[in-house]
């Protein structure tokens, strides 16, 4: 790293540090949950280091802390990867009690290969079938999460936040702006924090659940918007911590209330141009909007298990509560797993509405353009639009994460797009999660099977 080498930061990372001096960089890279893993270093040790290293064991690690068995045919020797910063990530860390930037690293191997099963790496490879084909893909993520208060205890229910008024979040108000002046300050911080790391929040809104928000982003390069969901939901959570409340992020954390998705907004332009292929001369429809959707319909089925990739996250799909629970499409339609929303021509987008806020952001726009892209290749076509509620239609979702790993597993085309050692090491990864969970006892089992049975 080139001693000047914060002359050449973001402008946002620049304006936080502008008369300051910089302590510490935390070096970080998302691993297959997308956790941040790295390490903090002082300023001065970051601007003599050009990479570092953490062992690829990181992307072996359940949720649990736990391995699975995925480090191939040289077994657990917890190879050293190169871990390089890219510098256009840098940005602040601005609840720290000192001057800190973050900067998201890429991972390689010894010989500068990219770590085929690094989340980044996977979306970074799906984005370079795009660029040879002379398209660009465009996205926009929603983010919805619930605010509640402190849970200490696993075995305890989760329950809502004490709002600003002193009452507990305990009823449905969705669009509703006297339920987000209740969330008031730690949305203050939300917005501070987003700010000083340089991200343009589109807008927040009450949802449908008891403390439940969303936060969408401005379209754009799905890196990028990849790369700021990663970092929003630190920010969140630490925004969250600083008003005695937590932020989840889980698929369903109440039984009774919707569950938290991230919507993934889908454009294609043409590089040259910038033309939306989705947009015909006349403002119609085009083949590539019919098989992008067909793609989606025939293809996401098979990455469910990344989409959804925790047991808690099939709760989620459930008949008339905010949840798709099959593939159709549909314009205007909230019902359909595949949306189109109103817009106009140039801005024409195809909306999946099947994954969960739970997933890790790279791979979950990864698999969704993954899909797209296959879709498109081989000119798979659109089912017929489905017209009105969606939930009376068949289900066409797997119920549990073994069932979606299952199909996973059976997915050649996907996995030949996202890369046959990613797909290999998370199927083992989440199926040896799965197995963790089969190992603890509930209290629903406790209190129906204990005397009964």
């Amino acid at each position: 790293m080139a001693k000047d080498w914060t002359a050449h930061l973001p402008a946002a990372a620049a304006a936080y540090l502008e008369n300051r001096r910089l302590d510490e960089v935390e070096c970080i890279i998302a691993d297959l949950p997308g956790i941040a893993r790295g390490k903090a270093v002082p300023a001065a040790k970051f601007a003599r280091q050009k990479y570092f290293h953490l062992p690829d064991s990181i992307f072996y690690q359940t949720i649990t802390g736990d391995w699975g068995e995925a480090a191939g045919d040289e077994g657990f020797i917890e190879r050293d990867m190169v871990l390089k910063p890219e510098m256009s990530t840098a940005t602040a860390a601005p609840w720290t009690g000192d001057w800190t930037l973050q900067v998201i690293h890429d991972a390689y191997d010894r010989n500068d290969n990219p770590i085929p099963f690094a989340p980044r790496n996977v979306l970074k490879h799906v984005l370079s079938l795009y660029r040879k084909q002379g398209w660009t893909p465009v996205v926009a993520p929603e983010m919805e999460f619930f605010l509640v208060a402190p849970n200490l205890d696993p075995a305890k229910r989760i329950e809502p936040m004490m709002g600003r008024s002193g009452r507990p979040a305990a009823a449905r108000q969705a669009y509703s702006m006297t339920a987000v002046d209740e969330f008031g300050p730690v949305i203050d911080d939300i917005y501070d924090f987003a700010e000083a790391q340089g991200f343009e929040i589109d807008g927040i809104t009450q949802e449908g659940g008891a403390g439940q928000l969303e936060i969408n982003l401005q379209h754009g390069d799905p890196l990028l918007l990849a790369d700021e969901v990663f970092y929003f939901k630190r920010l969140i959570r630490e925004a969250a911590l600083g008003h005695n409340c937590f932020a989840t992020f889980m698929a369903k954390p109440i039984a009774e209330e919707p569950g938290s998705a991230m919507h993934i907004h889908h454009s294609v332009v043409e590089t040259e141009t910038g033309k939306n292929l989705f947009s015909g001369p006349n403002g119609g429809d085009t083949d590539a909007f019919f098989t992008f959707i067909g793609g989606l319909q025939t293809y996401l089925p098979s990455v469910i298990a990344v989409m959804a990739p925790y047991v808690n996250s099939y709760r989620r799909y459930v008949r008339d509560n905010a949840a798709p629970i099959n593939l159709e499409w549909g314009r205007d339609n909230r019902t359909t797993g595949i949306r189109v929303p109103l817009s106009g021509p140039d801005s024409r987008r195809i909306e999946n509405r099947l994954t969960g806020m739970d997933a890790n952001p790279y791979l979950a726009i990864a698999v969704s353009l993954a899909a797209g892209y296959l879709g498109m290749m081989n000119e798979v076509r659109a089912d017929t639009q489905f017209r009105g509620d969606a939930y009376q239609g068949a289900e066409a979702i797997p119920h549990d994460l073994w069932s979606a790993l299952d199909l996973f597993d059976a997915a050649t085309e996907m996995k030949a797009v996202l890369g046959e050692e990613f797909a290999r090491v998370y199927s083992i990864v989440k199926r040896t999660e799965y197995q963790e969970f089969l190992s603890v006892i509930s209290p629903w089992e406790r209190e129906h099977l204990l005397m009964n049975v």
